[in-house]
């Protein structure tokens, strides 16, 4: 008998599996097989001039490594890595950048981690909430290997916070303060901070812990980008009315301009009225921010104090406050209004990633948490697309002026002509 027939009698009968999946494993292996087998190409053509006294070549392949497998979202992959030989006794060496020596599982599974222990599920509870996608014979997910994921990803984050950001430049920031739940007696603050750069691609730029949006936490957190090599200030913060963020801004990157969530101050202004105003004074609020010009915007404006400022002054105030900052994209390129007139960069990413604090009684320490937040939002991250007209923050960039927004011709130019 062969040695696969000597397996196939010796394995316990089990149920037939699916078909489908079968034949996407089949794909799989093969796939992988090919691709790994064109780095191996590509590694010993870089040999091919290295040979041995008698004309032989020095450095050729030498069968495979022992079978392995690798969980994937569609189960178990058997994969084999060939090895290579280097008769001439040097130190070449094949090691496959798809299939490194100690790779366990594809990184769509370990995304699934951070998932699942943020929606909830205990450390224990991992190989019965994946079975339904890896199979029944999802391995290496004990609870032993989950902490250990957890202690690598905490150190991972840490060392993100220290990375060198001489070389970042960003245009647009958005800023919040997401809560949660840790503890029944501790609630963890995330300040999170995405940037746009001079080429439109979103990147997250720091997600730490804070504590209740102070001043002092945003302060700490600015001035560590500030001493990291962040000096160039962003042209345009986008955040909620949270004081702290923007006092700490005003401190570390004076000139930066504000502009206030509509999102936000819409949702403040609503809860201080009656349910049945609230979608009048709603569609007044989308007046205003639709408006195709500032004046056209304060205008509006106007209208919505005069019009319900005597019967609901609390609300009303609650939007006059903020006039300056909620009209400051105006002085930005039109084509980016969408973007900027929210916080949406942020909130859009945190509605998939909403914490663990209602499932459970240990929902998980402070550091946990934030070290699960920043594998999602570094695995989110590289979904982002880049902003629309990203070509005009070249503009931006280089002080060119807008007006409602339109670029404003230069003054030089109107006197020559």
């Amino acid at each position: 008998m062969t040695d696969s027939t000597l397996r196939a009698l010796s394995q316990p009968e089990s149920e037939p599996s699916d078909p489908l999946h079968e034949l996407l494993r089949q794909g799989a292996r093969d796939l992988i097989a090919k691709a790994v087998e064109a780095e191996l190409a590509t590694f010993l053509a870089q040999y091919a001039d290295t040979t041995l006294a008698d004309g032989r070549q020095a450095v050729v392949r030498n069968g495979h490594l022992p079978e392995r497998t690798v969980q994937t979202g569609i189960g178990d992959v058997t994969v084999k890595v060939p090895k290579v030989r280097d008769r001439s006794g040097g130190q070449a060496c094949f090691n496959s950048t798809l299939l490194p020596p100690y790779l366990k599982r594809a990184r769509s599974v370990e995304e699934l981690i951070p998932w699942l222990y943020l929606k909830g599920v205990s450390t224990g509870d991992y190989q019965e909430a994946l079975s339904a996608l890896l199979g029944d014979q999802a391995k290496g997910l004990s609870p032993n290997t989950v902490s250990r994921l957890k202690a690598q990803w905490l150190d991972e984050h840490k060392a993100w916070c220290q990375r060198d950001l001489a070389d970042r430049r960003y245009v647009y920031w958005w800023a919040d303060g997401v809560y949660s739940n840790v503890r029944l007696d501790d609630r963890l603050c995330l300040l999170v901070i995405v940037g746009v750069t001079a080429h439109g691609r979103k990147e997250l730029v720091a997600v730490e812990d804070g504590h209740r949006e102070s001043e002092a936490s945003w302060k700490e957190l600015l001035t560590g980008l500030r001493e990291r090599g962040l000096t160039e200030a962003p042209r345009l913060a986008i955040g909620d009315g949270a004081l702290g963020f923007w006092k700490a801004l005003s401190k570390v990157y004076p000139t930066t301009a504000h502009q206030r969530c509509w999102v936000h101050k819409t949702a403040n202004v609503l809860n201080k009225l009656p349910k049945s105003v609230q979608p009048k004074v709603k569609a007044d609020l989308h007046e205003i921010w639709m408006a195709e010009t500032r004046e056209a915007a304060h205008q509006a404006f106007d209208r919505t104090l005069k019009r319900f400022g005597a019967k609901y002054p609390q609300a009303m105030e609650c939007l006059a406050k903020d006039r300056g900052e909620l009209l400051a994209f105006y002085d930005f390129p039109a084509e980016h209004w969408v973007h900027i007139r929210t916080t949406n960069p942020i909130e859009s990413t945190f509605a998939t990633v909403r914490l663990r604090t209602k499932r459970s009684r240990n929902c998980g320490s402070r550091d946990t948490t934030l070290a699960m937040v920043f594998k999602l939002l570094q695995s989110a991250q590289k979904r982002w697309r880049r902003i629309k007209h990203f070509q005009k923050l070249e503009l931006v960039v280089s002080n060119v002026k807008f007006q409602d927004g339109e670029q404003v011709a230069d003054q030089s130019d109107r006197n020559a002509a």
